[in-house]
């Protein structure tokens, strides 16, 4: 009897042992999935750097935050290209990084690294370029649940005097994947996910007003009629920071703000995520555009959304 109870406490034992292990797995798991406030603020410092600012006349610049780029996501494991174009015969480049996990289809990920004018640009578009960052970590960690390849880009050139032009990095990217459309699930384009506000701050383009939230404290995404599910699994994904969608036809003025409408030229379904820009952030194109002003934590919320979104 007493050798009997031995084994039954014995196996009992074992039992809890292994359920133990499994919950600290699970719970591992969850946690390489969550987005860390402190990778964040350290991504936007190397980005914002200490001084030089990283606009179109300062290629100097720009080819320091690239080269930071392609080492950072190195770390990651994830190998990253240059895309290198000449205007006006200055060279620029984008950084092209892939995921690969042998899958048929792939997402695209992507953000602009540089500024307007002089300025630090924490918002437009450091943040931006810091979530892409913090979710190809995450994403590196949870390969083994991805079915799709994942790219990776960082554009150049989207600034004035460039924008809505064939200069664009994300025109020149945009135009090497054409090929490829039928095998690109969506792109998601991260312009601006710093700034927020509980205040009634929030304004819009004409006739918007009375559809949308007056308050400044949600994240939008921004699509046209074709792309509207990846917004809407976007906003699905969302747990903790509210999510507006804009669906609208791309010949819509203001749609096309950014770099993601590039794709919708060559009919590759794209999604903007933003915090709204110069609708809510009076600090647009300014010098007060820094780092202080962004909330890092509802950051970190949008990355993780976009981190379920992927994975689903």
């Amino acid at each position: 009897m007493k050798r009997k109870k031995f084994f039954k406490i014995g196996w009992v034992g074992l039992l809890m042992v292994a359920i133990s292990v499994a919950t600290q797995s699970q719970a591992n798991s969850a946690i390489s999935q969550q987005a860390d406030v402190q990778n964040v603020q350290l991504y936007l410092q190397q980005i914002i750097g200490t001084g030089s600012f990283r606009n179109h006349q300062n290629t100097a610049e720009l080819n320091r935050v690239s080269a930071w780029i392609k080492e950072q996501m190195r770390l990651f494991g994830i190998p990253c290209q240059f895309q290198n174009y000449i205007v006006n015969r200055q060279n620029y480049r984008n950084v092209v990084c892939s995921l690969n996990v042998g899958g048929a289809e792939k997402v695209i990920v992507g953000a602009h690294y540089d500024v307007f004018g002089e300025v630090q640009g924490a918002d437009d578009n450091a943040s931006g370029v810091a979530g892409v960052i913090e979710t190809a970590r995450i994403l590196s960690q949870e390969k083994s649940h991805l079915s799709h390849n994942v790219e990776f880009t960082f554009y150049t050139l989207e600034e004035p005097p460039y924008t809505n032009t064939e200069y664009m990095g994300s025109y020149v990217h945009a135009k090497s994947v054409q090929a490829q459309r039928d095998k690109i699930r969506g792109v998601y384009m991260l312009e601006m996910i710093g700034y927020y506000d509980a205040a009634l701050v929030q304004e819009y383009p004409v006739g918007l007003k009375w559809i949308y939230p007056s308050h400044g404290n949600f994240i939008a995404a921004v699509s046209d009629i074709d792309s509207r599910g990846l917004g809407e699994r976007f906003c699905a994904a969302m747990q903790q920071l509210e999510c507006q969608r804009l669906v609208a036809p791309s010949f819509t003025p203001g749609l096309n703000f950014s770099s993601h409408s590039n794709y919708w030229n060559y009919d590759i379904p794209a999604i903007m995520l933003t915090d709204t820009a110069f609708y809510r952030n009076k600090n647009y194109h300014t010098t007060a555009d820094r780092l202080k002003t962004l909330n890092l934590e509802k950051m970190t919320q949008v990355i993780d959304g976009l981190v379920q979104t992927i994975l689903k």
